[in-house]
């Protein structure tokens, strides 16, 4: 067959799928796949760049169950999580998770993440992440212990966690101190300035938090004491307090940073989260490019850079264990002392999503044996059942899969055939409501928790741009 010939089947080929494409989405109405977010005026924040990426992705999407969810979820946070204001004639930004009405540094910046790429055609949608990255620098120096933030920063903490005994401030809803807060941040802010090479977030506003940041991970290395943090709870559940008057198992200070909790807000067993040390890492790196770049502050880049160099280093000594196989692994926990703990966690930085936080390379051979493992029965919280399989975590407990798992692994590998397999498994998980949850149960989708999580949302909408660029053939059947 000639070239042009080759070209012209090619073209009807691609002609066929596009109309095949159209009159599935019209059958999805019919279907009664009938959007699920507000109406318009009741949003929270309307984009013009989300709007049309919407519509474009969603042509090609064959699978009108899956081009529904696609529309339901991908602009989850802008619809109902957004509230904006200004402060001090600046944009402000407050983000809340979805069903809690209070702003997790982790969650606001990962929800937001989903829309970066965005930011340079769509000036309204900067202001919202000047905002937030302005908001997120003054919750910090509130309290850069704290993990989630009331609207009002004079009022108290709105949920069960006022009573908690730890020194709870004005604006603080939650203070459990967790590795992946201040690390989160500082992707975000390296997200926004390369995507936009704006400078106007990056004020001296900003660079307070950021030396904040970076000065609690220092004193969480505690070489010189334990440092200023405790936290305890009154509970039933040891996942949610600490040992010890509230400063966690011992350790051996190997230069690892100490986290009291999880990504999960569960706490550590050992304090040395493997998987939230390595995010450091990343992110220590990506806030000296912006110092760099976006302030000319070389003397914070090489703070920064310094101490995630000696991070790295402890790491290389201590982080890693045994696979059982002749290999090594990185272990999720230890405690410098040759302790470790092999498990993952669905939530992110877990060990299985180091690749998306640019804390590992996903070819990389000891992350590969890692993920295998964790992706297996060696892992306590991987879950096999009717409706899927993938890992959960101590937070919701056993046979509870977290959607974030599968769609974490669908975003990190090549082969199509896992890719499609987590596509199915997500689609069949949201029982009935058109939404991504927290967890599913392995064999019983309609028994989930938390059916408004914008952070499951707005990576499963990540998930499917993310296809849409890399295997648009899987998008253009229906599975």
């Amino acid at each position: 067959m000639k070239r042009r010939e080759v070209m012209m089947g090619a073209g009807a080929l691609a002609m066929s799928a596009a109309l095949s494409v159209r009159a599935l989405a019209a059958a999805g109405q019919a279907e009664g796949f009938v959007s699920k977010r507000p109406p318009v005026a009741q949003r929270g924040f309307v984009s013009k760049a989300v709007e049309a990426e919407i519509k474009a992705v969603k042509a090609k999407i064959a699978d009108p169950e899956l081009a529904w969810l696609f529309e339901n979820c991908y602009p989850n946070t802008l619809d109902t999580t957004v509230r904006l204001g200004t402060v001090d004639g600046k944009p402000d930004t407050f983000v809340i998770t979805g069903d809690i009405d209070a702003m997790w540094l982790r969650d606001s910046s990962a929800q937001l993440q989903t829309y970066v790429h965005l930011t340079p055609r769509d000036a309204d949608l900067r202001r919202v992440f000047q905002g937030a990255i302005q908001r997120q620098a003054r919750c910090i120096l509130i309290d850069s212990y704290a993990n989630a933030f009331t609207p009002d920063p004079t009022a108290k903490s709105n949920l069960s966690a006022v009573n908690d005994r730890t020194d709870m401030k004005p604006g603080v809803a939650e203070r459990k101190w967790e590795i992946d807060s201040l690390a989160y941040t500082m992707r975000l802010a390296h997200s926004y300035w390369t995507a936009t090479r704006d400078k106007t977030p990056f004020d001296a506003l900003w660079a307070q938090g950021a030396a904040r940041a970076v000065a609690t991970f220092r004193e969480q290395q505690r070489k010189d004491g334990p440092g200023p943090y405790h936290f305890q709870r009154v509970d039933p559940s040891p996942t949610e307090t600490l040992m010890f008057g509230g400063f966690g198992a011992p350790t051996r200070k190997v230069g690892l940073i100490h986290s009291g909790f999880r990504p999960s807000d569960d706490a550590c067993v050992f304090p040395f989260l493997i998987p939230s040390n390595l995010f450091a890492v990343s992110a220590l790196r990506m806030l000296a490019q912006v110092h760099n770049e976006a302030r000319g502050d070389t003397a914070a880049a090489q703070d920064a850079l310094a101490l995630a160099a000696e991070v790295q280093a402890a790491l290389d000594a201590h982080g890693k264990m045994p696979d059982g196989k002749g290999g090594q692994v990185w272990a999720f926990e230890v405690d410098g002392y040759g302790n470790a703990i092999f498990m993952d966690d669905a939530n992110v930085p877990s060990l299985s999503g180091l690749p998306l936080l640019g804390a590992a390379d996903k070819r990389d051979p000891l992350y590969v044996r890692t993920a295998a493992l964790a992706w297996s029965e060696r892992n306590p919280y991987f879950f096999k059942g009717k409706f899927g399989e993938g890992i959960g975590g101590p937070h919701i407990g056993m046979d509870m899969i977290w959607p974030m798992s599968l769609i974490t692994r669908a975003l990190i590998h090549d082969d199509d055939a896992t890719v499609a397999q987590c596509l199915k498994w997500l689609k069949a998980s949201h029982g009935g409501t058109g939404f991504m949850h927290e967890s599913f149960h392995k064999d019983d989708p309609a028994n989930f928790t938390r059916s408004w999580f914008a952070w499951a949302n707005g990576l499963f909408g990540d998930l499917i741009l993310d296809i849409a660029r890399r295997k648009p053939a899987l998008l253009a059947q229906k599975l």
